[in-house]
């Protein structure tokens, strides 16, 4: 026979499909900032570059940390620790959709880019020109 197993199996751990199409845009409160993610440092954690200018260590939260999937060059939102500055902990991960509406609305500056690689991947189709290596070899 076999053992009962409980409550669930992976399923039940994971948590249903949560598809968030159209969430509403979530901007910065006092004790929180937007920052561009620098480098993922392993364990949850992570070198953001905030746009007050600060370097932070930051830590992706439990909720957040197996769910999202962070990249180098997102933007997300981070909130401060009071009595450490230096670091702080990933509240959200904005899409590149939303990071350009931030960016039109003002709330981040210019010179900050935005990975355009999301939305253009679907669009892509055989047709598209490629390097051929032939023709370059030539020159």
């Amino acid at each position: 026979m076999p053992k009962a197993k409980g409550k669930g199996g992976k399923n039940r751990r994971r948590g249903k499909n949560d598809s968030e199409d159209k969430r509403e845009l979530i901007f910065k409160e006092d004790g929180q900032e937007y920052a561009q993610v620098l480098r993922m440092l392993g364990n949850g954690r992570l070198e953001a570059q905030c746009i007050d200018g600060v370097k932070r260590l930051c830590h992706i939260r439990g909720k957040m940390r197996k769910k999202v999937w962070v990249n180098t060059s997102d933007i997300v939102l981070l909130g401060l620790r009071d009595f450490q500055d230096e670091k702080a902990d990933v509240i959200l991960k904005y899409t590149a959709e939303e990071a350009r509406s931030l960016k039109a609305y003002g709330e981040l500056p210019d010179s900050i880019r935005v990975n355009e690689t999301d939305t253009f991947e679907e669009e892509r189709d055989e047709n598209d020109d490629f390097f051929d290596f032939d023709d370059i070899a030539d020159i």
